[in-house]
């Protein structure tokens, strides 16, 4: 009897084990056979606290009681996450192992549970106590949380037809169950199991004609007894409709919240105006990188839209000066990172109203910040005009710099005119003044960077220098020790005339607040109208970095006041404007058509090898088509052919640079001069029996044992290679 028993309980710790450990670390592979994603480092993911739907008795003293169920969309899919309260009011410890909860639909699909990997090791409930452990599930697209049914089981290894299970009850989840927050109502979210209360203090709203920019403040207090680190959560917008739309969050870098305290963060984002604003809900999620998923935290409805009295944000004045009437309108009010230090800027637009000419003022400014402390400014000057016609406007800059630990609330800025000054003996003072023109005033949670959505395109219209930005991919290269990561950003010229466009300046921002300086390959020649630059901006990060949740923020560079020229240094930046970044796309293309290496796309095909006495031989046909509206600048990137045959230890490759691809009509001439194999090198057209050897002379010995090889196409940057193409085929057959 005692060795039946000892059996029974080993069966049982044995399954629910598998269950526990086989369900805490789910299998992860990209669509398309594709390679995995980078992954983060394992943090805990925190939970939320919504409304408990029901409990389940284990017998007179404990109980199972089921909260915290909240449905967060992804593509293609919903994450659906709950906890277990589990109350031991007995007398003896409680084992969890012996239980386990069940999800299914009311139509009756089994839906796989897992447990997060937090809670993965906890099992023992001591007496007259309680623990919660918290689970998440996978549901398809069109499953909705009133479709959910929670089941409680204990394995019973005597009921062997009812799959060792006996139920012990369910729950459903009730028709009218929300987890939306309501308006002016805070929700307690668990951080590294603290609370803290979090509830939105208040929402400010602007738009252009695209856009509507929300700013959301969000207020966070720690009510637990020790201090708190936030984690890098992801918030974003839902609208009515169920639209998503990120929102970037200010100040959170390293930001802790010490016990009996609270911190505000402002959230800023964009939504299209074509979009209801109705209904409007702010989603805290969490990115689980070890989970490959974002987790729902927590939601709320926003409260009504606060009064933006005091922004002086698109209101007109006017000053009059020894040369006429002025009307100056302040733009935006922006906070830029910059170093070590943070930029101040404050664009603004100057008009002349009136019927005769007039000259562009000596301008200059000040930023004081809560009345209290003085930040000099220089102006930059925008337009290239040199005079106001009747009913024209320019626009201009004024560029101040702080410490970027500064916090302040409001900023004034004061608009100066230069005066000069004479001296006693009537000759003119080298040193000149300041006679105070106007006044602006704005505050801090409302000096908002414009945020674009991937896809969208951004218009600066500067006269003379009008363009258009637009964000087209992402791309990290995997090294040894960090990976670099890129983004793609087309500036298109919308001038009637070539034009250069001007450098920039650009910054990635994390999830988590931090700021990455990037490196921006630079194009020295003209731009055509209608014609399109393509910028390659880049930064290292530690390897296996998570950039789900990044953006960029990307700037005209400033030097001395003027537009960054030929090859100064910048020393600041305007005209800011913030992009959020897509998901990077891991699919591996397996064939070699039409792979994508903008602004080219290569086709290989008639793929052969051959062995002789000097070694091996790939050879291949291709095709090499080039977008000639646009101009790029591709230095440090390669294109790497490589055939790795693992069995029998043989893999050679051949690196082509970018540079060389544009150069179809040199190559031919010099090749008909006998100065160039054009075989050498990958160029622009269709062309036959590009050649790759390898020179080993003992490898025709091997003849015997070559069965199959792979080929793998590498797009290179920097040193650092990303797989994009590659495929298993077979030595000596020719392949299309």
């Amino acid at each position: 009897m005692n060795s039946k028993r000892k059996r029974y309980k080993t069966c049982i710790v044995l399954l629910a084990a598998v269950l526990t450990f086989g369900s805490a670390l789910p299998a992860f592979a990209a669509e398309g056979g594709g390679t995995n994603p980078p992954s983060g480092t394992t943090a805990t993911v925190s939970t939320g606290t919504a409304p408990a739907i029901g409990q389940v008795d284990l017998n007179a003293n404990s109980y199972f009681e089921l909260k915290n169920v909240v449905m967060m969309p992804e593509q293609g899919n919903k994450t659906v996450t709950f906890t277990v309260g589990v109350h031991n009011g007995g007398t003896t410890d409680l084992q969890f192992i012996d239980y386990w909860p069940q999800l299914r639909t009311k139509t009756g699909n089994q839906i796989s549970v897992r447990v997060l990997p937090q809670d993965k090791d906890k099992n023992r409930i001591p007496a007259k106590s309680s623990q919660d452990i918290s689970f998440y599930a996978t549901v398809n697209e069109s499953t909705d949380l009133k479709d959910l049914i929670f089941e409680v089981i204990k394995w019973d290894f005597s009921i062997p037809e009812a799959g060792f299970k006996r139920k012990i009850g369910e729950v459903s989840v009730p028709g009218n169950y929300s987890v939306v927050t309501p308006a002016g109502k805070a929700h307690t979210i668990q951080m590294a199991n603290n609370p803290v209360k979090a509830s939105i203090k208040k929402v400010l709203m602007s738009k252009n004609e695209k856009n509507y920019t929300p700013t959301i403040v969000l207020n966070l207090e720690n009510v637990g007894s020790k201090s708190v680190a936030v984690p890098g959560y992801q918030y974003l917008i839902r609208t009515n409709e169920g639209y998503m739309y990120p929102l970037d969050a200010k100040a959170v870098k390293d930001l802790t919240i010490n016990p009996q305290t609270n911190k505000d963060i402002d959230l800023t984002g964009s939504v299209p105006i074509s979009v209801s604003k109705e209904g409007w809900q702010l989603v805290i999620v969490q990115d689980a990188q070890d989970l490959k998923r974002n987790l729902p935290i927590a939601f709320f409805a926003l409260p009504a839209v606060s009064d933006k009295d005091g922004v002086d944000t698109g209101k007109a004045f006017s000053f009059t000066n020894k040369s006429g009437t002025y009307t100056a309108k302040l733009n935006t009010v922006q906070r830029l990172p910059w170093q070590d230090q943070d930029i101040l800027t404050a664009g603004f637009t100057l008009s002349n109203k009136g019927p005769e000419a007039l000259p562009i003022p000596d301008l200059t400014g000040y930023f004081k910040l809560d009345d209290n402390v003085k930040v000099e400014a220089k102006l930059v000057r925008t337009d290239n005009v040199i005079g106001l016609a009747p009913n024209a406007e320019a626009q201009f800059q004024l560029i101040g710099k702080i410490p970027y630990t500064s916090q302040f609330g409001k900023v004034k800025l004061v608009l100066q005119e230069k005066t000069s000054s004479s001296g006693g003996d009537g000759k003119t003072d080298p040193q000149t003044a300041a006679s105070d023109l106007l006044e602006f005033v704005h505050r801090s949670e409302m000096m908002n960077i414009p945020y674009n959505n991937f896809g969208e395109t951004y218009k600066v219209n500067n006269v003379g220098r009008s363009v258009s930005y637009k964000v087209r991919s992402v791309t990290t290269y995997p090294g040894e020790t960090a990976d670099t990561f890129t983004a793609l950003l087309e500036v298109g010229n919308l001038e009637t005339r070539v034009s250069d466009i001007s450098k920039l300046v650009g910054y990635f921002k994390t999830a988590q607040g931090r700021y990455y300086p990037a490196t921006i390959s630079e194009i020295k020649s003209k731009v055509n109208p209608d014609g399109k630059a393509l910028f390659l901006l880049s930064t290292n990060v530690s390897k296996g970095f998570p950039t789900s949740g990044m953006n960029v923020i990307i700037g005209e560079a400033v030097t001395e006041g003027k537009l960054t020229e030929a090859d100064k240094k910048p020393d600041a930046y305007v005209n800011a404007v913030a992009y959020w970044l897509p998901q990077e796309n891991f699919t591996l293309k397996k064939d070699f058509k039409n792979l994508d290496l903008v602004p080219y796309e290569l086709s290989l095909s008639d793929i052969r090898t051959s062995i002789d006495n000097e070694g091996a031989n790939l050879k291949f046909n291709y095709e090499l088509i080039k977008d000639l509206m646009i101009t790029t600048n591709m230095d440090g990137r390669k294109l790497i052919i490589e055939l790795d045959d693992e069995d029998q230890k043989i893999r050679f490759n051949k690196e082509f640079d970018f540079k060389d691809f544009d150069g179809e009509m040199s190559d031919k001439q010099g090749a008909a001069n006998g100065q160039l194999d054009p075989k050498d090198k990958v160029i622009v057209g269709k062309h036959k029996d590009l050649e790759i050897k390898v020179r080993d002379g003992d490898f025709r010995f091997k003849i015997s044992h070559v069965k199959k090889f792979k080929l793998n196409i590498y797009d290179s940057f920097q040193g650092q290679k990303r797989l994009i193409a590659t495929r298993e085929l077979n030595w000596f057959e020719p392949t299309q």
